[in-house]
């Protein structure tokens, strides 16, 4: 009968108790008291939970080891963060004791268990953000290279993670692009010596960024397409599509129409393969909403910068939404349909972003809708910042400055024959030279008919004749002609023959 104590086969320590040469295969090693195994085994057991006697004093020691050194860990991180708590606390009132705060929490001694490096992490975007709001822009710099010994304890992804905040933060300080391309090609060379890929792609084109922004079309192209030969053959897709996506922009600058369309176009192929976030499907609705605009497809462009602002405006990056929001309401008066800016504008999604940016757009589709040349380029003037140094609004509405111009000045000059140019220019309040060298441009390309009499200071306008025809017929003889000669050279060819 079976016994009621006696353990069964099936008992996590039926072979640590009743050890049998017929219940084994021969060479098996039994676990004995003080192996791993068998702590593991017991703690499975409901019946020797909560009870160290049957332990041994080898597994004892080793619990107790265990439990100190657990405590050390603890200890550490407890102190790392009632240093980081401190800091946090006088980053407002003292910040140059918030730094050497986070400093000694950073790079201080201290644990390189999971919760420490944690408290470390943090500390470590404080005081960028920290250094970066007091524009300290060497001390960020040289922040990356004292971190390196702790790169080696961070796993690589976070390793990635911090070193872009690190920049990013660097980016916020004014007047330290060439700061930043330094910064970038150092930790270009560090990931490079340590094998560290991912981050190498990712710094890089992150410097081909700075490139573009700083101009450097050449060295931002020679980047960007040794990077993108490296990653194809990675076939990492988020990446291409960045790299494809700047690749774009670079070649709009430079006014490439033809290869900015084929990079975006290889961005979105690339994207529809892959989950993209919604951050890059926005700025990719960005480029096509520009390249349309370029080719003055502005109905098009308008509805893929409504899409962009959409996405940006539920990711609440409202320094982007209000950009995208300007180029829409520019497709708007572009398109001549300048009355729909007041709607757009006191919409829900613009109501949301009122500014200066709006109001110069309002500004300008009021000018538009007046015809009035010297009202439009009043507001150039006064919001220099919101339209002038942004190229893509200024491009177009030079082009929009130069076609109302030329409006103004064919609706001046219709009821005359001969008038002065500086009368003209006193009409529509402009400058003499400009009328003068703009009237020239429209006679050149046939907007009107006429000479301009520089000796008197006048111009001639011609009335527009039925079309000349015998320039016309003269030609089709001079054909007929041509026709008659081929004809009679083959005939005395075969008479010669």
């Amino acid at each position: 009968p079976h016994h009621p104590e006696r353990r069964s086969r099936h008992d996590p320590l039926w072979g640590a108790d009743r050890h049998s040469a017929s219940s084994f295969p021969p060479g098996t090693r039994l676990p004995t008291p003080s192996d791993p195994l068998f702590r593991s085994l017991q703690a499975l057991d409901p019946r020797r939970q909560g009870s160290d006697s049957d332990l041994g004093t080898g597994t004892a020691k080793i619990t107790s080891l265990e439990k100190r050194s657990f405590g050390r860990a603890m200890g550490g991180a407890s102190e790392l963060e009632a240093l980081f708590a401190t800091a946090t606390e006088v980053e407002s009132t003292k910040p140059a004791d918030a730094v050497k705060t986070y400093r000694a929490v950073i790079l201080g001694a201290g644990g390189s268990d999971a919760d420490s490096v944690k408290v470390k992490e943090q500390a470590i975007d404080k005081l960028a953000k920290l250094l970066a709001k007091l524009k300290d822009a060497s001390a960020l710099k040289t922040l990356l290279t004292e971190l390196r010994p702790l790169f080696a304890l961070v796993p690589k992804a976070k390793t990635a993670k911090i070193v872009r905040n690190v920049i990013d933060a660097l980016s916020t300080v004014p007047g330290c692009d060439a700061l930043q391309v330094e910064l970038c090609k150092e930790q270009v060379a560090w990931a490079k010596s340590e094998k560290r890929t991912f981050l190498r792609h990712r710094v890089e084109l992150r410097l081909a960024t700075l490139h573009l922004d700083m101009k450097s079309f050449q060295e931002a192209l020679r980047l960007i397409g040794a990077l993108g030969f490296e990653v194809k053959k990675l076939d990492d897709k988020l990446l291409l599509v960045d790299i494809h996506l700047l690749e774009s922009r670079i070649h709009y600058a430079l006014r490439n129409m033809p290869k900015g369309k084929a990079a975006l176009t290889a961005a979105r192929t690339n994207s529809n393969a892959i989950y993209v976030p919604p951050s890059v499907q926005c700025m990719i609705d960005m480029q096509g909403g520009i390249l349309h605009a370029e080719e003055k497809d502005y109905k098009t462009a308008y509805s893929y910068f409504f899409e962009g602002f959409e996405q940006l405006n539920n990711l609440e990056d409202n320094e982007r939404a209000v950009m995208a929001l300007k180029y829409m309401l520019m497709c708007k008066v572009m398109s001549g349909q300048a009355d729909d800016v007041a709607g757009l504008i006191s919409s829900k999604g613009g109501l949301k972003h009122q500014g200066e940016t709006l109001d110069a757009m309002k500004a300008v589709a009021t000018a538009y809708s007046a015809r009035s040349l010297k009202d439009l380029q009043g507001v150039l003037v006064n919001y220099q910042a919101q339209l002038g140094n942004d190229p893509i609004i200024a491009a177009h509405l030079g082009s929009l400055q130069d076609s109302l111009m030329e409006q103004n000045l064919l609706r001046v000059i219709e009821p005359f024959s001969q008038v002065e140019i500086a009368h003209v220019a006193k009409l529509i309040e402009l400058p003499t030279a400009d009328v003068e060298t703009k009237l020239s441009q429209m006679i050149l390309d046939g907007k009107f008919e006429g000479i301009l009499d520089q000796g008197a200071g006048c111009l001639i306008v011609y009335d527009d004749d039925s079309a000349h025809t015998m320039y016309k017929a003269t030609l089709e003889t001079i054909a007929n002609m041509d026709r008659v000669v081929d004809s009679l050279t083959v005939k005395s060819s075969k008479i010669v023959a």
